[in-house]
């Protein structure tokens, strides 16, 4: 499926997508030293979250997608060399207020997960005409 939306974000901040599909999106996030919090390679999660919002409007594809609010939960820490795989899925496609499960995973641990609410504006937030 062609990618709709955030056409122009670093991906090598935010993950690379390997799944977008309908209501759904799966992206790749290697964790790497620019990342880092601190000296002991602690990921801060600020990261983690552009991943899995990523990840949400990804899982919605509209060009017009933003993220209304967000409650996530931060279950493990990340370091440098991790590779995190973020799931998203849309319970709601067909709504113009959409929500997003979202759940990041290093191996098979569950790092984090969240629950965005996401909006389908019909035109570009920044669109003032």
């Amino acid at each position: 499926m062609q990618i709709l939306t955030h056409q122009e974000i670093d991906q090598s901040l935010c993950g690379e997508p390997f799944e977008v599909g309908e209501g759904r999106s799966r992206v790749r996030l290697e964790c790497d030293s620019r990342m880092a919090a601190d000296s002991s390679g602690l990921i801060h999660g600020g990261f983690i979250f552009g991943l899995a919002d990523y990840a949400a409007m990804l899982a919605v594809n509209h060009p017009n997608v933003v993220l209304g609010s967000a409650e996530t939960r931060f279950l493990k820490p990340s370091r440098i060399g991790d590779v995190l795989v973020a799931t998203a899925d849309d319970t709601s496609p067909e709504a113009r207020k959409r929500h997003v499960l979202v759940e990041v995973h290093c191996g098979e641990e569950l790092v984090f997960t969240g629950s965005f609410t996401c909006f389908v504006p019909a035109q570009h937030v920044l669109d003032t005409a």
